[in-house]
C-alpha cells in the first residue's frame, strides 16, 4: 500500500464514521439549530457543487480528449459519464421508501417526540425504523465511499474537501438512525453503535475500489470515474442538501454556507 492509498482509505473512513458524531448529538442536544444546521447543509452543498463543475469535470473533459484526440469526444464522454453518475446516485434513492430513507431528514424535536406524541409508534415501530435507516445509510454510503477514495487518491487536497462535505450531510444521518434506537431500547451504546458501523459502509466502498479498480487503474479510468463521481455529487448536492434546508426554513442562510463554501474552495484550488 502506498501513501497516497493509505491517506484516501483514512480520509473515506473519516468521513464515513461521522455518522457517530450525529448519534451523540441526537442523545444530549434537545432542541435543533437550524440555522448552523442549514449553514452547514449549504457549505457542503457548495463545496461539492463547485468541485464537481470546476475541478473534477474539467480535468476529466480535458484527460479525455487529449487520450482521444479530440475536444468534442473527451466532452462527450465526460458529459455522458456524469449524467450515469447521476442516475446511479437516483436509481439507489429509488430503492429506498422515503419513510425509511434517512436523508429524509427531521428535527430532533420531532424525532425526540416520535414515542410521547403518537402512541401508535410502538417501540418495536421505533426500532424497525432505526434499523431500516441503518440500511439505508449503509446503501447510500457505499457509492461516496467509492467518490471519496477515488477523489483522494488523485488528489489529496480534493479529496479532504469532499470528505468534509460528505462527513457533515452524515451527521444529521447519524441523528435520524440513533435517536429512535434508542427511544426503543433505551440503550445510548447500541444506538450509537447502529448508528457508528452504518457509516462503515464508506470505507468499505473505498476498500472495494481499492481491491478492484487499482489493478486497472490509467490515467483515462481515473478521468471516467472522476466525471461520473462529479455526477454523483451534483446528485447529493441538489436532491438531498438543499432540500432538507427548505424542510428548515432556513434558505438563506443556506445560500449564504453554499457561496462561501464555493468560495472556500475556489481559493484552496488556487493555492493548492
Amino acid at each position: 500500500m502506498n501513501e497516497n492509498t493509505f491517506f484516501a482509505l483514512l480520509i473515506t473512513l473519516f468521513a464515513g464514521l461521522s455518522t457517530g458524531i450525529g448519534s451523540l448529538i441526537g442523545f444530549f442536544a434537545r432542541k435543533t439549530n437550524t440555522k448552523f444546521l442549514c449553514f452547514s447543509l449549504g457549505l457542503s452543498a457548495g463545496v461539492m457543487v463547485y468541485i464537481s463543475f470546476m475541478e473534477m469535470m474539467h480535468s476529466a473533459r480535458l484527460s479525455l480528449g487529449e487520450f482521444y484526440g479530440s475536444d468534442s469526444k473527451g466532452a462527450g464522454l465526460a458529459a455522458l459519464l456524469f449524467f450515469g453518475g447521476m442516475l446511479l446516485a437516483a436509481l439507489i434513492d429509488r430503492l429506498i421508501p422515503e419513510s425509511e430513507n434517512p436523508h429524509e431528514l427531521h428535527s430532533l424535536e420531532e424525532i425526540h417526540g416520535e414515542e410521547t406524541q403518537n402512541h401508535s409508534h410502538s417501540k418495536q415501530a421505533l426500532r424497525h425504523a432505526g434499523i431500516f435507516s441503518a440500511i439505508a445509510l449503509a446503501i447510500h454510503n457505499f457509492p461516496e465511499g467509492i467518490a471519496t477514495f477515488v477523489t483522494s487518491y488523485t488528489d489529496l487536497g480534493a479529496g479532504i474537501a469532499i470528505a468534509v462535505a460528505v462527513a457533515i450531510h452524515n451527521i444529521p444521518e447519524g441523528i435520524a438512525v440513533s435517536v429512535p434506537i434508542y427511544h426503543a431500547t433505551g440503550s445510548r451504546k447500541k444506538a450509537f453503535w447502529y448508528s457508528f458501523f452504518s457509516g462503515f459502509a464508506e470505507p468499505i466502498g473505498a476498500l472495494i475500489a481499492w481491491l478492484v479498480l487499482m489493478p486497472f487503474i490509467t490515467p483515462v479510468l481515473i478521468s471516467c470515474i472522476m466525471a461520473a463521481v462529479a455526477g454523483i455529487m451534483i446528485y447529493i448536492a441538489f436532491d438531498e442538501l438543499l432540500p432538507a434546508t427548505h424542510y428548515y426554513g432556513e434558505n438563506h442562510t443556506a445560500l449564504y454556507g453554499l457561496f462561501i463554501g464555493m468560495a472556500i474552495m475556489a481559493a484552496s484550488l488556487i493555492v493548492l
